[in-house]
């Protein structure tokens, strides 16, 4: 008795089968990289995003402070050497000089 050979009808099912499976899988495997290269932007972005804001709130701390009185008068004495009336200037000289 000679062993018997399977249906070709067989032989094309599962074959169709595990090539669409195979085709599937590989599929699903691009998707789930795109997903982790996707999310890894997301949050280098939001990091860039919130360096951006912390810039910026400090950005409007520095105008609140410097639409004041207190600093005017600062910016004043620091980028202008700038004295205010009745005020003294001490200057200390170096020995070396």
């Amino acid at each position: 008795m000679s062993p018997q050979m399977p249906p070709l009808r067989r032989i094309f099912v599962w074959t169709g089968l595990i090539l669409f499976l195979a085709i599937i899988f590989t599929y699903y495997i691009f998707e789930i990289r795109n997903i982790f290269r996707i999310n890894d932007a997301i949050a280098e972005r939001e990091a860039v995003r919130d360096e951006k804001r912390e810039l910026v709130k400090s950005y409007q701390e520095k105008v609140e402070f410097y639409k004041t009185q207190e600093g005017i008068e600062h910016l004043a004495r620091e980028q202008y050497n700038l004295v205010a009336p009745g005020e003294r200037v001490i200057l200390l000289v170096s020995p070396d000089e």
